[in-house]
């Protein structure tokens, strides 16, 4: 093998090595400097008081099922927000909990909504629902630009899976970057949804 294969080759197990690190993992922390006005919890569960929280950017676009959704469109509902993966274990592991809440929780003022990222094709996204019985929409952001636009320094999504709540006037409040169970889901759920 060639030093330039060599090199090439080095270049590539670094990257992937990389991206492994940064995708699919449990727990993380938050980028940016200063006072973020945010509560870390012990549980892994990070929270902004209800007058300092950010607003989340413009997420919309079209879903893996090919309709078009604006999370805009579900103010005055606690929404949440799961960003996740087909590829992505802990996204397998946490998704029958997703579909269980949101089945519950449907007709309460909840709306769920999915950020599918980094699935080369919609297929395997639309399998991966079909199995978990995912009943609610998932915009499809195959190179995560819907990520990127939240700002840093705010509760913005970080790993896969994450799971943001924004509050009825579209302001992030609660934020894991960990896979959740339904208790876990419902501790972040329920104080924003008893908010007047």
């Amino acid at each position: 093998m060639s030093t330039r294969s060599r090199a090439v080759l080095l270049s590539a197990v670094a990257a992937v090595a990389a991206l492994s690190l940064s995708a699919c993992g449990k727990g993380g922390t938050s980028g940016g400097g200063g006072n973020t006005n945010f509560v870390t919890g012990h549980n892994g569960i990070d929270t902004a008081p209800q007058g300092e929280r950010a607003a989340a950017p413009d997420l919309s676009g079209k879903t893996i099922d090919g309709r078009t959704v604006d999370v805009a469109d579900y103010k005055g509902k606690v929404v949440v927000l799961n960003v996740w993966g087909s590829w992505c274990g802990p996204c397998r592991e946490e998704a029958k909990y997703f579909a269980k809440v949101s089945k519950d929780y449907s007709g309460k003022g909840v709306q769920f909504v999915g950020i599918n990222t980094r699935d080369t094709s919609t297929t395997p996204a639309v399998a991966f629902e079909k199995e978990h019985g995912i009943g609610y929409p998932s915009l499809y952001d195959p190179t995560g630009r819907l990520m990127l636009r939240f700002k840093k320094g705010t509760l913005n999504p970080q790993l896969i899976p994450s799971t943001l709540i924004l509050d009825r006037d579209g302001k992030i409040a609660a934020r894991a970057l960990e896979p959740l169970d339904d208790a876990g889901l419902l501790k972040m759920v329920k104080p924003v949804l008893a908010e007047k």
